[in-house]
């Protein structure tokens, strides 16, 4: 935790909460994420809100968000979206996971999932986010791009969901992919939200993060896609990301890097 809280101070990004657990109930899933609140805020890892309550992101081990498989492994929790608002987390960042069971039929889409959240696999049901409308008592989904990649550089056809691995690095071509999917807040198609994803970064895949193939791929990222004319590039981090997303919900134009820390500010770590 100390490394990750000097990563985050000298500026490599920031930290929230991916979990792994495996036939859980909603009290010990509640009790596990407020260990790991304490443990995360003591480092300066989390963010706080206006009234000073934790605040934090989340992404499911194995994407099984609210009790997706139909075996009930990897999780347990049918209300996990309430379990999650209720201790604080502001958004789930877990999907795409297509081809896995998990996937939800919303695709490519920011929205605010809707009806019981008690019930397993409610992010099933949603409302998109649009300029106009926010929630302020649920969570929001923030998904990454999901796309049939009609060409690849070893195989014609195959899902994309945006994951970032050694056997699928990224590649101008993805971009491209990646960016076509659309995704925006409805009412700001001017914003364009691009969320890849890795698996931690153990060794074997070392080189796709930090090697020629990541060089390459940031060099276009910050020549084709940062041209001054048709596109500006932006990275965020999940907290950066969220904020965003809820600038454009409240009307916000222009410039979406000015909205980085619009509804919740840095963690102490960051500042």
């Amino acid at each position: 935790m100390d490394s990750l809280a000097k990563l985050t101070r000298d500026g490599f990004g920031e930290v929230e909460l991916h979990m792994h657990h495996d036939r859980d109930t909603a009290e010990t899933t509640r009790a596990k994420i407020e260990l790991y609140k304490k443990r995360f805020s003591e480092h300066g890892l989390f963010s706080r809100d206006a009234h000073g309550s934790l605040r934090y992101a989340f992404i499911h081990g194995n994407w099984c968000l609210a009790n997706a498989r139909r075996d009930g492994r990897n999780c347990g929790v049918d209300n996990e979206l309430q379990v999650l608002f209720d201790s604080g987390c502001y958004a789930d960042f877990t999907f795409a996971a297509a081809p896995d069971e998990s996937q939800p039929r919303i695709v490519n889409e920011i929205y605010w999932p809707t009806g019981d959240l008690s019930q397993k696999r409610a992010y099933e049901h949603g409302e998109e986010a649009r300029v106009g409308h926010a929630y302020q008592d649920r969570l929001l989904m923030i998904t990454g791009p999901l796309a049939i990649a009609a060409r690849a550089e070893k195989i014609p056809i195959w899902i994309d969901a945006a994951g970032i691995t050694q056997k699928r690095p990224p590649t101008a071509f993805r971009m491209k992919t990646w960016v076509n999917q659309n995704i925006h807040v409805h009412g700001r198609p001017e914003w364009v939200f691009v969320k890849t994803y890795t698996h931690g970064a153990p060794e074997p895949q070392a080189d796709v993060y930090l090697g020629e193939a990541a060089r390459t791929f940031h060099r276009t990222l910050t020549t084709q896609y940062n041209d001054g004319t048709h596109f500006k590039l932006h990275y965020v981090t999940a907290r950066e990301m969220f904020n965003i997303a809820m600038a454009a919900m409240d009307g916000k134009s222009g410039n979406p890097g000015e909205y980085r820390d619009y509804v919740l500010p840095k963690p102490p770590a960051a500042r």
